[in-house]
């Protein structure tokens, strides 16, 4: 039986052949954004469906965002679709890990002012007090101990950090060389942290997790990196923290205010606050790239092939959604 499929979106040429030579035979691909005159479609393949792409077809049965994570709009429409089950793709954890310890590696060493005042042929940092955090022999506490934050808790113990995770649902029966926590067990284990890598989906449970009181229970040298979303760390709060050096420093890739969708001439002058982050030396700041990489479209297709593949075998899909809980 052949499994028929609608992308919404598809790919680029290039990719679009990738895809289709990496596809089981038996997979149908349908393209674009407009419905076909009869749809029949078993699986969506869209970031943010609308309600009539999920209605179209009888024989949906599932949907596949392609990317990690869900919007608060798609998840709002699919519990009015129980029947449907929701699958991510994970094909950008490791750029989105590799760009966590970037930021951290960053922010502990100050590795942006130091080059920005170097750029000017000035070497006095070198002689004065150096500000650089030691990595080695600190805890990293990873929030989401999902498909990113396991790849980056493996990179900080390849710096000799010891790490402690965060996880909604820690197994007993899940070997890692980590130690992993429920939620309740956070403010224990945030004084311990000399780093906080927040790599967490935004759901309602999460919002705002990280405010003030979290921040204050941090050591005094503490760097706090997120390539979750914004709002799991309370706004006002992470800026007060790094202005007042209650935090030590951060690396942010995840941001409050982004451009409004196709409206391009807004990318070039949209602050990512109400705070002026960009006036402290202690941030660095990334634009919400840290899934970007050269390979990232083509490590997406073959995902998708993976998924889909899968599906046509009759074999469970990996990835799946929790709606209700948002991830």
């Amino acid at each position: 039986m052949s499994l028929s499929v609608h992308l919404l979106h598809p790919p680029d040429a290039d990719d679009l052949a990738r895809l289709r030579a990496a596809l089981h035979p038996d997979v149908r691909l349908a393209l674009g954004p407009e419905l076909p005159a009869s749809p029949d479609y078993h699986v969506l393949v869209a970031g943010r469906p609308r309600r009539e792409h999920l209605t179209a077809s009888a024989n949906l049965h599932t949907l596949i965002i392609p990317w990690s994570g869900l919007s608060d709009q798609t998840r709002e429409l699919m519990l009015d679709f129980p029947h449907i089950a929701v699958h991510n793709l994970h094909h950008n954890a490791a750029p989105v890990a590799e760009m966590a310890v970037t930021l951290l590696l960053a922010a502990a060493k100050f590795v942006v002012p130091i080059d920005r005042t170097f750029r000017s042929h000035d070497w006095t940092p070198r002689y004065r007090p150096n500000p650089a955090v030691l990595l080695e022999g600190k805890t990293a506490l990873v929030l989401g101990y999902g498909a990113i934050g396991r790849r980056a808790a493996r990179i900080c113990r390849g710096l000799g950090m010891r790490v402690t995770a965060v996880r909604r649902r820690p197994s007993a029966s899940e070997e890692t060389p980590d130690e992993v926590y429920p939620p309740e067990a956070l403010h224990d284990l945030l004084p311990q942290a000399g780093v906080l890598l927040i790599c967490l989906p935004h759901t309602p449970e999460t919002d705002g997790l990280v405010g003030a009181r979290e921040l204050t229970l941090l050591p005094p040298d503490a760097v706090l990196v997120n390539v979750g979303r914004g709002p799991i760390v309370d706004e006002e709060a992470l800026y007060r923290a790094l202005r007042d050096g209650t935090l030590y420093a951060a690396g942010l890739d995840v941001w409050y205010t982004y451009p409004a969708p196709g409206d391009e001439a807004a990318r070039s002058h949209t602050p990512p606050s109400q705070y002026p982050f960009h006036e402290l030396e202690n941030v660095v700041m990334s634009p919400h790239r840290a899934g970007g990489a050269r390979a990232t479209e083509f490590r997406r297709v073959i995902d998708l092939a993976r998924l889909l593949d899968a599906a046509a075998r009759g074999e469970p899909l990996p990835n799946r959604v929790d709606v209700r809980a948002g991830y």
